[in-house]
């Protein structure tokens, strides 16, 4: 009798951006979180290590090649006066190495990944995607219909899918109002800002479930950026904190904290396309946190952050010590240790690679600088370590 082939593993990776620990634990403790707790109690989790000022691009393109942004080629928003693109990159990336051997692919709304890459599957683009009024693709969010300068969606044929089946979605998540949109209006702005980040994130649920549902991949990357764009200029702050105005940070204390209650239901409808057999990564590329360095000062709390603009950024992740903002790491799967807490930081950006690539049985490029995580699995046997540093 012939051997039976083993299935091709099945991965889910959930990319939260800027998902604050601060933040998460309260929910979680007031049982706020039901679908976050499940796959903690299920799992492994703990803290991320994160880079030096960290940011979106930087780090889930550290994420994805395993290399340092200088080696990588996305080192922030911005490189070399032009914005962050996949034409830089010149590290291989994770679904790059996986369609290559033979594994399935599904991507949508991860940062940096404009214009889309041929995989073996389907790409949508994230953050930095460039359309009508986001001409540079820097933190606004195009519809499908309007991106322009590059392809958003791999293979082009989907879009009209896409746009029939779900909508004409948006991108990433809405740019910020700046100080002179606010200015003797700001409940009302607020108010409507986070009625359209709401219907950013239902539209962007639907893709996630339709995707999910009609195109179902060996390995599946999706990811949310509306938590972080809120967390910066609507992070629960008190009168001692730096660039508290009453009129902005009185108007919605649950703003923030709202925004992981609904990122929990967008959790809870991705696990109803998960078994027993399915591996669930949720990953934050940081966190983030009130501003807090007293050597920025003389800069100014606005100039010294990396968004720029006038928003009234009153909190952050790119300090100078990445420790101080770290991301998060869950993982449940069929051979994952269960209820498992890791103390300190013995996971970084680097590892999320080489693990799930040691997941699907391929082996570890040279080049990559982290490790496969052997501490999560229940069975290190067969582990292809050989070639992690």
């Amino acid at each position: 009798m012939m051997a039976q082939k083993n299935p091709t593993p099945h991965v889910i990776v959930v990319g939260v951006n800027g998902m604050e620990w601060d933040i998460l634990r309260p929910l979680l403790l007031r049982g706020e979180l039901p679908n976050l707790a499940k796959l903690i109690e299920r799992g492994v989790y703990g803290k991320l290590q994160t880079l030096s000022a960290p940011n979106c691009p930087k780090i889930y393109t550290t994420i994805a090649t395993s290399t340092p942004p200088e080696e990588n080629g996305i080192t922030g928003f911005v490189v070399r006066g032009i914005t962050a693109n996949t034409t830089m990159l010149r590290e291989e990336p994770i679904w790059s190495i996986l369609s290559k051997n033979g594994v399935t692919v599904g991507m949508a709304n991860v940062p940096a990944t404009f214009p889309a890459m041929p995989v073996n599957g389907y790409m949508i683009s994230g953050m930095l995607t460039r359309g009508k009024g986001c001409e540079n693709g820097l933190l606004c969010s195009p519809k499908l219909s309007e991106v322009i300068g590059g392809d958003a969606v791999y293979p082009k044929s989907m879009v009209a899918e896409l746009e029939m089946r779900v909508g004409d979605f948006w991108i990433d998540c809405s740019r910020m109002p700046n100080a002179d949109e606010l200015r003797g209006k700001e409940s009302q702005v607020i108010d409507d800002w986070l009625a359209q980040v709401t219907r950013i994130r239902t539209l962007q649920l639907k893709l996630f479930d339709y995707l999910l549902t009609h195109h179902p991949t060996d390995f599946t990357f999706l990811v949310q950026s509306c938590e972080d764009r809120v967390g910066h200029w609507l992070y629960p702050i008190q009168p001692h904190n730096v660039g508290y105005n009453a009129s902005i940070h009185s108007v919605r204390l649950d703003a923030f904290p709202n925004q992981y209650r609904a990122f929990d239901q967008v959790l809870g409808k991705i696990l109803e396309h998960a078994d027993a057999n399915t591996y669930i990564f949720v990953i934050s590329d940081h966190g983030i946190k009130p501003l807090r360095e007293f050597e920025e000062g003389h800069r100014g709390h606005l100039s010294a952050h990396d968004h720029g603009g006038t928003s009234p950024i009153i909190a952050k992740h790119d300090f100078e010590d990445g420790d101080d903002v770290p991301g998060s790491f869950i993982v449940v799967g069929p051979n994952i240790k269960k209820d498992v807490r890791l103390m300190g930081f013995p996971i970084s950006v680097f590892d999320i690679a080489p693990t799930i690539l040691h997941i699907y049985g391929t082996p570890v490029p040279t080049q990559m600088r982290g490790r496969v995580l052997t501490e999560i699995f229940e069975d290190t046997k067969g582990a292809k370590v050989t070639s992690v540093r």
